[in-house]
């Protein structure tokens, strides 16, 4: 049952870091260094120093906000294709290490997840951006965090919700792609009309 377990955390954690790439990384090293919740086996331990706590929270801070801007938010997504993916990937690293799974599997699937809805996070971005004037950025990127932080803390505390959770975000952002390429196709005058 560990087995099973370590798989879900390390897709809550990774899906959490493809809407946001600093929470789930704060929330591992805070639940590290404050509680018995986690244990993170080394290299990954470090997770919970508190420089690297403290970059973290840093870094976090100025995409926090920058991810509320119109404009910013896609610089930061552009750059987030290859940070989610890399964060996606440590953190699901750290999971197969702490109970001795397959870590090129695990790699794969943090990669993946995380890669999967970093893409559709912002493939749909810009259709809110085009449709609201920018007004809902800062309420669409709450909500993501938010997401984010649920999963983060759900992945460690109860990973079977965790990816019950995971698995609903990612299905949503398949229809979110899949809306923005009609609504896309619409702009460019090649769509259906409904749909």
């Amino acid at each position: 049952m560990e087995t099973v377990t370590a798989y879900f955390t390390a897709l809550g954690l990774s899906t959490a870091a493809g809407l946001n790439a600093y929470i789930p990384l704060l929330a591992v090293g805070l639940l590290q260094r404050y509680t018995d919740l986690i244990t993170l086996p080394s290299p990954f331990d470090h997770l919970s120093d508190p420089l690297v706590l403290g970059l973290v929270a840093v870094v976090g801070a100025l995409d926090f906000v920058g991810d509320k801007i119109p404009v910013v938010d896609h610089a930061l997504h552009a750059s987030g294709m290859a940070v989610a993916p890399i964060v996606g990937g440590v953190l699901a690293l750290a999971t197969a290490n702490a109970v001795d799974l397959d870590p090129g599997l695990m790699v794969l699937l943090g990669v993946v997840a995380a890669l999967a809805t970093h893409a559709g996070r912002s493939a749909a971005r810009p259709v809110s951006t085009a449709t609201t004037g920018g007004a809902a950025t800062p309420f669409v990127s709450l909500g993501e965090d938010g997401v984010s932080g649920v999963l983060s803390i759900t992945s460690v505390v109860t990973p079977v919700l965790a990816a019950i959770l995971a698995f609903g975000v990612l299905v949503a952002v398949a229809l979110l792609w899949r809306r923005w390429r009609v609504f896309g196709l619409r702009i460019q005058g090649r769509g259906p009309a409904g749909g």
